[in-house]
């Protein structure tokens, strides 16, 4: 068999916001290495003598490092085949897929990649928030909250300058930090959301200003993982009929227990 890697965009949360083209990745995998933000339900699709490892992070802790999932994917697509590198949202956006694709490549594996539905447009989209509105916002920042070295990204500083919609991933344990950035801006009154598990059903959300956030969040219990959302979009909230029945909610009840 030939050695490949797809890296597959699994998108943020809801299995049906999953591509055509994803599916058909992992129904032809001999090998799948998932993350710990990917719904289960989609490894439903494989095959039923597929590999299947968890190689994500929880609550802190590793089950691969980054190297030693580059190696593995290696060590699997030439051993087996086809391996998909099954990542939540997109893979190419804050989702380290362009480090394993370059490192596969090193080896002669073919790579190919299948685009996902980012959890920065697809989260707030679900909470009827628009990143960009005529009169509103003319363009959108997505920043990681958390660089590499643990450090508040510098970027959130300059976001909080502009008008901009600004994004921010990965950014809980920095919430103090960016609540004294934006105030600091004169920004203290601007309308902020804060949404943990977006769309799924456990979904969780929390809207205020940046002057009351913190509060909210402890009042609401927010938590990882969340996605911030900053701006005058916010109050252009539209109110959405709840897309989940009590079967959704029942069967993610059923998984939760199975986990």
């Amino acid at each position: 068999m030939t050695p490949r890697l797809t890296i597959v965009g699994a998108g943020p949360g809801d299995a049906d916001l999953i591509t055509v083209k994803a599916i058909k990745a992992i129904k032809s995998a001999n090998v799948i290495m998932y993350d710990a933000l990917v719904n289960a339900e989609l490894l439903e699709y494989a095959a039923p003598n597929t590999e299947l490892i968890f190689v994500g992070k929880r609550k802190g802790c590793y089950a691969y490092q980054q190297n030693q999932i580059n190696e593995l994917i290696v060590e699997r697509a030439l051993r087996f085949g086809h391996v998909v590198r099954l990542k939540g949202g997109d893979p190419f956006i804050f989702g380290r897929g362009a480090e394993e694709l370059e490192y596969a490549k090193e080896y002669a594996i073919e790579v190919a990649v299948v685009p996902g539905i980012s959890s920065s447009a697809a989260v707030p989209a679900y909470q009827g928030i628009p990143l960009t509105k005529r009169n509103a916002s003319e363009s959108f920042w997505v920043i990681t909250g958390t660089t590499k070295s643990h450090q508040i990204s510098g970027d959130i500083a300059l976001a909080a300058k502009s008008t901009a919609t600004v994004v921010i991933l990965m950014g809980m344990s920095k919430l103090s930090e960016i609540v004294q950035i934006f105030s600091k801006e004169g920004k203290s009154e601007t309308a902020i959301a804060i949404i943990q598990n977006g769309t799924r059903p456990n979904e969780n959300v929390g809207i205020g200003k940046i002057s009351n956030i913190e509060s909210i969040v402890k009042e609401k219990q927010l938590s990882n993982p969340a996605i911030i959302i900053i701006g005058e979009v916010v109050n252009q909230r539209v109110d959405l009929t709840d897309i989940y029945t009590k079967a959704d909610l029942a069967q993610y009840d059923i998984q939760k227990k199975i986990a």
